[in-house]
């Protein structure tokens, strides 16, 4: 049985009591200080660094300190969890205050689209070069394949993505799949969204796989090329590849292009976790996924972009010249946005 000591329950009464006056003490002789770094927090946040007039500028740093050495005192003398807890979280503010980023949502927007993901894309060139020399690879085998006996075309080519375009189909059907203007143009939305959705997640998981050695996304490289190959080659076989060529480039020079990115980034993770150097896997992957992930940002914005092309442009352009004339351009203004030499600012690759 346990007896209470009134003596001890009185003592331990009055440590409670004299811990909570000095921190009620230590509240006190501060309090303004910590008001005053709130406030003028409070005030960039609505207005930004203009609202402050010079001395406040110069006070900000000094009230921080102030803030910070509090903070310690506080965490030593296991003082009131309420003030360690205030203090943490306003000298978490002033830090990023003071010493984060200062730019809006505006600069960070411009300097990804006019530093990040080109400098990202020409890091893991050598990466996206094997990744098109798959696809290029797969594409011709598959085409030739196709040539010699039609029937390959079911090996390479889903069925459900094929539609009415297979071997079966009549030379004037499969020309009318080129050329057939949909009547209801407002379906084409939901066309484009549908495609924008299923490209970002092919793109993805080209990317995704990589942490499995690469070997997968090589996999899927050469899957998407012989994919590509079939599909031409059925054509082809009717006299129709400058026509299905037409057809496809309109937004496959930007979609084949944002998927060979994606692969890329796949095979440079992967190879960062094959080849970790003096780094373990973890922190091999770790780096190279920060420009991976970069990479991957400007790939769905050009997913984006080709699924408008697949949606709109290509049900609405006709003319095998007009096709060919926007598909090759994007290309090339893609080739030169995103390899024109720039100057690096800060970014960490692999």
């Amino acid at each position: 049985m346990t007896v209470f000591s009134p003596i001890k329950t009185s003592l331990a009464e009055m440590g409670l009591a004299d811990q909570a006056l000095k921190s009620e003490r230590f509240r006190e002789l501060r309090m303004a200080q910590w008001s005053e770094l709130e406030e003028l927090l409070n005030r960039m946040d609505k207005r930004g660094i203009r609202s402050l007039d010079t001395q406040e500028i110069l006070n900000l740093p000094k009230l921080y300190r102030g803030a910070l050495s509090a903070l310690s005192v506080a965490r030593a003398t296991s003082l009131d969890q309420n003030v360690i807890a205030y203090l943490e979280s306003l000298c978490t503010r002033a830090y990023y205050r003071l010493y984060g980023t200062q730019s809006g949502l505006g600069k960070r927007i411009m300097s990804f689209l006019n530093q990040d993901w080109p400098l990202a894309a020409q890091r893991l060139w050598k990466d996206t070069a094997i990744a098109a020399l798959l696809i290029l690879i797969s594409t011709i085998a598959a085409y030739l394949l196709v040539q010699s006996h039609p029937d390959w075309f079911y090996s390479f080519v889903d069925a459900g993505l094929a539609g009415d375009r297979t071997p079966a189909a009549s030379t004037e059907a499969l020309r009318n799949t080129l050329y057939t203007r949909p009547e209801d143009k407002t379906g084409l939305g939901i066309f484009a969204s549908y495609l924008f959705s299923n490209n970002s997640r092919v793109a993805i998981f080209a990317f995704a796989l990589g942490f499995a050695f690469g070997l997968p996304t090589i996999f899927f490289m050469l899957s998407t090329g012989f994919m590509l190959g079939g599909f031409i080659g059925l054509f082809a076989s009717r006299d129709l590849g400058y026509e299905v060529g037409g057809w496809l480039i309109i937004h496959g020079s930007t979609e084949i292009f944002a998927i060979i990115l994606a692969g890329g980034a796949g095979l440079h993770i992967g190879r960062a976790i094959a080849f970790p150097g003096s780094l373990s896997r973890t922190q091999s992957a770790a780096l190279a996924g920060r420009t991976s992930g970069l990479l991957m940002v400007g790939v769905i914005l050009m997913l984006l972009c080709a699924g408008l092309l697949e949606g709109y442009a290509r049900q609405i352009i006709t003319g095998d010249f007009l096709r060919y004339s926007l598909g090759i351009g994007l290309f090339i203004l893609w080739m030169i946005y995103l390899y024109i030499p720039r100057r690096p600012k800060g970014l960490t690759a692999r």
